[in-house]
Order: C-alpha cells, then sequence, then structure tokens
C-alpha cells in the first residue's frame, strides 16, 4: 500500500469519528470509525512499512479540531489542547500496537493475530478514566459520550455509565475489523453472528428498559433562569453587576407559585465577589435574600466567585493568590450558592477547566494567570470532594459547568444522598457553535446514569429539564432571555452505578498496568507468548 493511501484511511478515520459525534452527527457511523485505523495497524504489524504512531496522530488530529474547534472561541489554548489531547490518543493507539507485537510476536494463527486487537480496549478505557483526573482532564470525547442524542439506546447506562457505552464502541468496531481480515469462512461468519447480537443486545434491551421504566419521587417544582447576558460585555462589567442580579430576581417572580421549591440560575451571575467570612455584606445576596423572603417555600440556586483568606502557613499553597504590595493571600473560587431564608450554603467548583481556570503546578511561574479572554485569572481554590447542599427535605447536588460532563464526579452527589442534580453553566464564551449544544447533551447521560431529574440553567446557550430517562421535557432557545418551570421527581434510589461508579475503567486500569508489565518483562527477558 502505498503512502498516500495509508494517509488517506487515516483521514477517514478521523473524519467518521467526527461524523458520528453530537449534536449533527450520525451516531452509529461510530461503530466504523475506527476500522480504517485498525486496517493500517494490521498491514504494518504483519511487515509492512508505516509509522502507526503517526497515522493514528493524523485521525485523531482531524477528530480533536473539527469536533471542538469552537473552544478557539474562549481561548487560544485551544491549539494546544487539540494536539495534546491528539497526542495522547495517538500514544495510547501506539501502545496497544507495541504491546500486540511484543505479546504476539510470532503468530501461530491468524486468529491470535486478530484477538490481539482486544489489547486496545483496557488501554483506551484506561486513558478515558486517567482524562476524569489528572491536570490535562479533558472527558469531552470519551467514546460512550457519542449516543447521548440516542437515549434510547443507552438506558442500561444506569448501570455501566459512559464506559460501557465506550466499551461498547471498541468491541463493535474490533469486530468489523476481525470480519474484514479473517481468510476463513466459517470464523468470519461466526464473527458476523456475534458482532450483531453484540450490537442489537444492547439496544433491544434498551428500548424495553426505557418503555417499562417509571420515574420514581415526589413532584418538586423547579424554576430555571436563562439571564442572557453576553459574557464578554456585560456579565463581567462592574457596571452591570446588580442589574443581571435583579434581571434573575424579576424573571424568578414572573413563574414563582406557592409550590415553587427551587429557583435555578446559571455559573458565575453573581460577580460582585463575596468573601465568605462577610457574607451579610454583598449587595447581591442581600437582593436575593429580600426576594426569598417574600417567597419562603423557595430557595435560589445561582453561581458566583467568591473569595476566603489563605490561613496562615499556607501562603505556599499553589492557588494562594497574594494582594499586591502587602502580605496577604487570599483564595478565589468559581461556587455554587443556595440562599434560603436561613442562610447561604455554598460549595467550590471541583474539576477546573485547564488552561483557563487551572494553571497545572508544573508551570508555576503562570499560576497568576490564564489562557483567556474571560474574567478568570490564575488558579481557582477548588473544594476537594464534591457536596450536597440542603432545601427542606430536599438534598441537591449543583455541577458547575465544566463538571457536568464528568459522569463519576457527577454520582458522588448522588451516592451523598441527592434527589435532584442542577448543572448550572455558562456557554456565553463559545457563541452559537457546537460547544453549548453538546455540553447540553452530556446532562441527558447524568439523568440516565443516575435515574435523577436534571434541571440545567446557561447564562447563554441552552437550558432546559431532562427527566430520569434522558428525555428533554422543556428547554429554551440560544441568545433569548426567559425563564421556565417543570415539575420533576425526586428519586432518591440509587442506580448500580450511582452506587459504584466508574467501576469499568477502575477494572481497566488494573488490566493496563498487568499488560503494560507483561511488556516490559518480555522486553527485557526476551521471552515471547506463544
Amino acid at each position: 500500500m502505498k503512502k498516500y493511501q495509508k494517509l488517506l484511511l487515516a483521514v477517514v478515520s478521523g473524519l467518521l469519528l467526527w461524523a458520528a459525534w453530537p449534536v449533527r452527527g450520525l451516531a452509529p457511523l461510530i461503530f466504523i470509525a475506527l476500522v480504517p485505523l485498525f486496517y493500517l495497524e494490521e498491514r504494518i504489524s504483519k511487515g509492512e512499512k508505516g509509522k502507526v504512531f503517526l497515522l493514528a496522530f493524523v485521525t485523531f488530529l482531524i477528530w480533536n479540531v473539527l469536533t471542538t474547534w469552537w473552544v478557539w472561541n474562549a481561548t487560544p489554548a485551544a491549539t494546544l489542547a487539540w494536539i495534546l489531547n491528539s497526542l495522547f490518543m495517538a500514544t495510547v493507539f501506539w501502545a496497544f500496537h507495541f504491546t500486540k507485537m511484543r505479546l504476539l510476536k510470532k503468530y501461530q494463527s491468524s486468529s491470535q493475530f486478530l484477538w490481539a486487537n482486544f489489547l486496545l480496549i483496557p488501554y483506551w478505557m484506561a486513558f478515558e478514566f486517567l482524562h476524569y483526573y489528572w491536570s490535562a482532564k479533558w472527558p469531552w470525547l470519551s467514546l460512550g459520550n457519542v449516543f447521548s442524542t440516542c437515549t434510547t439506546w443507552i438506558q442500561w447506562y444506569s448501570i455501566t455509565g459512559v464506559a460501557g457505552g465506550t466499551l461498547w464502541v471498541l468491541l463493535i468496531n474490533i469486530m468489523i475489523s476481525n470480519i474484514l481480515s479473517t481468510v476463513n469462512k466459517k470464523a468470519r461468519w461466526g464473527y458476523i453472528g456475534i458482532t450483531i447480537a453484540l450490537l442489537l443486545l444492547p439496544i433491544i434491551g434498551s428500548k424495553i428498559a426505557y418503555n417499562r421504566y417509571e420515574e420514581k419521587g415526589e413532584d418538586t417544582e423547579v424554576i430555571v433562569i436563562q439571564q442572557n447576558c453576553d459574557p464578554w460585555n456585560e456579565q463581567f462589567d462592574a457596571q452591570t453587576y446588580d442589574k443581571v442580579v435583579q434581571k434573575n430576581v424579576e424573571l424568578a417572580e414572573k413563574m414563582i407559585t406557592p409550590e415553587t421549591r427551587f429557583i435555578v440560575s446559571s455559573e458565575s451571575a453573581i460577580q460582585e465577589g463575596i468573601w465568605l467570612d462577610r457574607m451579610q455584606d454583598a449587595k447581591a445576596l442581600n437582593t436575593i435574600h429580600n426576594f426569598i423572603k417574600q417567597h419562603k417555600q423557595s430557595c435560589f440556586v445561582i453561581g458566583g466567585t467568591t473569595f476566603e483568606w489563605v490561613p496562615k502557613g499556607m501562603e505556599d499553597d499553589f492557588p494562594a493568590r497574594q494582594i499586591g504590595g502587602t502580605n496577604r493571600y487570599y483564595y478565589a473560587h468559581n461556587s455554587a450558592l443556595l440562599i434560603d431564608t436561613i442562610n447561604v450554603q455554598h460549595r467550590n467548583k471541583s474539576k477546573l477547566t485547564p488552561a483557563v481556570e487551572a494553571i497545572p503546578e508544573w508551570m508555576g511561574f503562570l499560576k497568576n494567570f490564564s489562557i483567556t479572554m474571560g474574567i478568570a485569572r490564575g488558579t481557582l481554590k477548588t473544594d476537594p470532594y464534591p457536596h450536597n447542599m440542603s432545601f427542606g427535605e430536599h438534598q441537591v447536588g449543583v455541577a458547575i459547568c465544566y463538571e457536568s460532563a464528568f459522569g463519576g464526579y457527577v454520582s458522588e452527589f448522588v451516592r451523598k444522598g441527592a434527589d435532584l442534580l442542577f448543572v448550572s453553566t455558562n456557554d456565553g464564551w463559545w457563541g452559537d457553535t457546537p460547544g453549548y449544544k453538546q455540553h447540553f447533551e452530556f446532562s441527558k447521560l447524568r439523568a440516565i446514569e443516575n435515574r435523577r431529574c436534571v434541571a440545567r440553567s446557561a447564562n447563554t446557550g441552552r437550558s432546559g429539564f431532562f427527566n430520569q430517562k434522558g428525555d428533554v421535557i422543556q428547554s429554551t432557545e440560544y441568545w433569548k432571555e426567559d425563564v421556565i418551570k417543570a415539575t420533576l421527581k425526586a428519586n432518591t434510589e440509587k442506580t448500580f452505578y450511582s452506587r459504584h461508579g466508574d467501576y469499568l475503567y477502575r477494572i481497566a486500569m488494573w488490566m493496563t498496568f498487568g499488560m503494560l508489565i507483561a511488556t516490559i518483562v518480555l522486553m527485557f527477558t526476551g521471552k515471547r507468548r506463544k
């Protein structure tokens, strides 16, 4: 095969991955997207000239750029993100190839060669899991996210989470690759039968579960506000801080009833700058508090920027910021606040957006800066673990923006007792692009995984309500001031996934660790698996 033909196949794989992705993609294409890349890897494994890493990099760079090009609208760090994520993915695919060659250097039969393709599964799933926790975290392109537009196919995410979707995608791609590569007709028909079963049974089972599932829990009325303030010009302008808060109150007043329990607004809606040790001085909180006094049956959930002093002896803590010309240090938080007639509860964002809200410690010289045109500067202080906020008999988990892309993280709210999930976000940085639409779709996955209704408030973008099956009950339009209301079921039962989290990813991590150890041992001993 000529070089340009190899390059063309790598490009085709990248285009198929992009063409499958939400929101305008055709999800079933994901089941064949990696087949051209597997074909290239097979030919190179059998002695043909070619660089697996470079071909894989081409595939994944195309996928990353075409799928998440909109990140550029918020930060020039997008270029670095595309390149790094593509390098990570290409490294994972190369590691699979390298392990395959070491463990099966001398193939006794073609079937051994084909079954070795399954080695990619633990490697890739371990990589996705790692992307949840390290400083370069980016779970946006986890393969299981592709089915957010096909919720009737994936009701079993309540058992497996997104990891189950990733496993499904990899299995089908590998099986189709094996069908195309096998020369034994009997074996080929066996592969075809298994592939059809692996493809159809999860869909059939999911559709049955979808039709039979009945929502559980107590009826709870929730209002969602989309105040529609331009984050580039209006929301973070000191001249308009009060107007944004007042707009939230006015919109809530239009829809509130004696049955309303929660009013949910967006991330960073309060930009006054709230010091946690003197919340009583915050004008914005007093405005909302006075509104709630007139509607004691309700509470207000809203995002804001908060500050607190760094305790003595902690001045070297990486997120600590020095007040110029003094020896005083403070922390800045991206917070969600719950305001009722008695007090103000808050939680701080834990999953920070790389480069925008968090600078890696090895880049300490940039700790007081962020690569963005927005308001955030430097590394924010986080809460180590998610915690719920309570109102009456309810406990609610509030995911702040980017956190809603982390399935295992959101499940911790439910594991700790949350009966409703809220997403407070600001998707206006990206403009009218696929970005806010993809982010909206991910809330469907969180609803299915935990069987929790979700209320989502976006400053600009798309706000809405989701039921426990992942259906959109109601939603707003892009770039439109709006307020909507729905009665949600506050469920207290936990799904298997809510109780156990990303167990499939953890299994993959251990399998990957074992394969790496085996590969290293074989490298140094010269032994080969027969």
